[in-house]
């Protein structure tokens, strides 16, 4: 679920909660990266719980549509009451308990799930569904086309999840991405996993925290390192982000000799172009480089493995 580079960026955040305190406590900072990191498996959880919500509505809906003695014959429950790759999901046993276990319940916030149920029906992506042959194939479909195009658009969804968790703005588009992916490979005959694992192995697992420590416990030699790279600059005009980015640059380039130069590098000026001012990505680019040739030259620089220079 989360990349290197999610990781990267959940440690820089917990970097710069630190660098707020007067007396930062890296066993805080620790504490902030881990709830990140952990809480991107939640609204994966809470975003999923979704479907159940909303196939719970359409029940309701259906029960007093049947009731009517003129029914509108436009509007149809049972698309989305009868999608097999739906019912595949909602009857999942271990989804069901996760969302069980969650804090934020839908239940507590029906007015979302009216709120995305009527965007739903009234969608071009459900209309257009009316016509089709049904099939498990076209259910899937449509439940990923409904989750693109209605609901991880929906700029209310967005703001209360952004409300109830800080760190859920920074997560959404990387979860409504697995989301997508995983509803188009939904199998009907064969078992699916719908909780994806939070790190793809041990050693993600173990590089935020390992990274988080060696940043924090080496900041002022790194401090230095950048003030001798940049005497034309006074250091207090240093943006923030960019500062804690170098350091936690010099700190893969030192004390991690796994992962290669070009790829640290190339993690930092993505993460620069994305959170900090547009000239940044030049400006760490720059000093990152420079400095790696100098460790280099110095034989500080020290990695494992075939061209990780």
């Amino acid at each position: 679920m989360l990349t290197r580079r999610h990781i990267r960026v959940k440690v820089m955040q917990a970097i710069y909660a630190l660098h707020q305190e007067e007396n930062y406590n890296l066993q805080r900072g620790e504490n902030f990266l881990v709830a990140s990191m952990d809480n991107t498996h939640s609204l994966y959880i809470v975003l999923m719980g979704l479907w159940a919500a909303l196939e719970k509505r359409s029940q309701q809906m259906e029960a007093v549509y049947k009731k009517k003695f003129i029914r509108d014959e436009n509007i149809s429950h049972t698309l989305f009451l009868e999608n097999e790759a739906l019912q595949l999901i909602i009857r999942d046993e271990a989804l069901g308990e996760a969302i069980e276990k969650e804090r934020l319940s839908w239940k507590a916030h029906d007015e979302y799930i009216d709120i995305l149920y009527n965007k739903i029906l009234e969608s071009e992506v459900y209309q257009l569904a009316k016509g089709r042959t049904r099939s498990f194939e076209n259910d899937r479909q449509l439940l990923a086309d409904l989750y693109m195009e209605v609901i991880a658009p929906n700029e209310e969804l967005f703001d209360f999840l952004s409300d109830s968790e800080i760190t859920w703005t920074d997560d959404f588009p990387l979860v409504n991405t697995l989301i997508v992916k995983l509803l188009k490979g939904l199998q009907k005959e064969k078992e699916n996993e719908l909780i994806p694992p939070l790190f793809k192995d041990i050693a993600d697992k173990e590089f935020g925290i390992d990274l988080l420590k060696k940043a924090v416990l080496n900041d002022e030699k790194f401090q230095q390192y950048l003030v001798e790279k940049t005497p034309q600059w006074d250091a207090e005009r240093i943006a923030e982000l960019d500062a804690i980015l170098i350091k936690m640059g010099i700190t893969e380039l030192l004390k991690f000799p796994s992962i290669p130069v070009k790829v640290t590098l190339n993690e930092y000026v993505e993460i620069a172009k994305e959170y900090s001012t547009p000239k940044s990505s030049v400006f760490i680019n720059g000093i990152l480089d420079t400095l790696s040739k100098d460790f280099e030259q110095e034989g500080t620089l020290k990695k494992i493995g075939r061209g990780l220079l």
